[in-house]
């Protein structure tokens, strides 16, 4: 592909995996470009002659947003507004945290997003830039993300594991966990494919349905740990931002319009698990 690509947010989990299947993309974080100023997006953009954007930057502190609402909206919202409005294609990446997680059915692409925290509210606020601003868009849904990079569920379970003879986790939010290598993947393979006629939002996770105790205890077990994982329900755990109980993503769009097979969950903690 000869289009010249950027990445934005590029330490985090995603644009980190996004280098090992992207090389010859330019990768840049907080420290190269910074996408809440307009100018300088702007001009970052035509100077290096960028075709396409893969936004990975994002304020992802879902409880801290609940304080810090100026900082979470600039990055989420007017960050991804700053890079709609360069003219370049865009690929944002979004999340589950859209809905309120009340449906008992997999959210497919057209239900209504109804976010219940700040941080749910501020990226939704950003998909909205994005397909309102952006020519040739196309915004990516997903979900409880992990790799061995960055903060995330599978290696602070592991660490906990190592530490502690047991551990309590939630056993009522239902969701899948996606291997942000697979993701990364997955944005390679479609961005060829990306033009006007597929413009939206689509969802992309893993395959495969679990709640975070089950996931807890996969990561155990894989990984040898003899740490056991306990039940508890979300009440037992108070959180200062509102998780969505059930945020099951519908696969079937993205699947049928890139023409793409997506792994089951465990199979992909597995090949994680192997890189640690």
């Amino acid at each position: 592909m000869s289009d010249k690509i950027l990445i934005t947010g590029a330490n985090g989990q995603l644009g980190t995996e996004l280098r090992k299947v992207l090389p010859n993309a330019i990768f840049a974080d907080i420290n190269v470009l910074d996408i809440t100023d307009l100018n300088a997006v702007k001009k970052f953009v035509n100077d290096n002659g960028i075709d396409v954007i893969v936004n990975c930057a994002a304020y992802t502190a879902v409880d801290r947003a609940e304080d810090d609402i100026e900082a979470a909206k600039k990055i989420n919202e007017d960050g991804v507004l700053n890079l709609a409005l360069s003219g370049a294609k865009i690929v944002h990446i979004s999340t589950d945290y859209v809905f309120d997680g009340k449906n008992y059915a997999p959210y497919q692409e057209k239900d209504e997003a109804n976010p219940l925290s700040v941080y749910g509210k501020t990226k939704r606020a950003g998909e909205l830039a994005v397909l309102d601003n952006a020519k040739i868009a196309i915004v990516i849904r997903t979900a409880w993300l992990y790799s061995t990079h960055g903060n995330n569920f599978v290696k602070t379970m592991r660490r906990l594991g190592a530490e502690r003879k047991n551990i309590n986790v939630v056993i009522d939010q239902i969701g899948t966990p996606t291997f942000a290598g697979d993701l990364a993947q997955a944005i390679a393979t479609i961005l060829p494919q990306i033009n006007e006629t597929n413009k939206g939002i689509y969802h992309y996770t893993n395959e495969g349905v679990c709640s975070w105790y089950d996931f807890a205890t996969e990561i155990m077990n894989l990984s040898g740990l003899s740490c056991k994982v306990n039940p508890i329900k979300s009440s037992e755990y108070p959180t200062k931002a509102i998780r969505p109980f059930y945020s099951v993503l519908s696969k079937e769009k993205f699947k049928n319009v890139f023409n793409i097979e997506i792994p089951h969950w465990k199979e992909s903690l597995v090949k994680c698990l192997k890189q640690f």
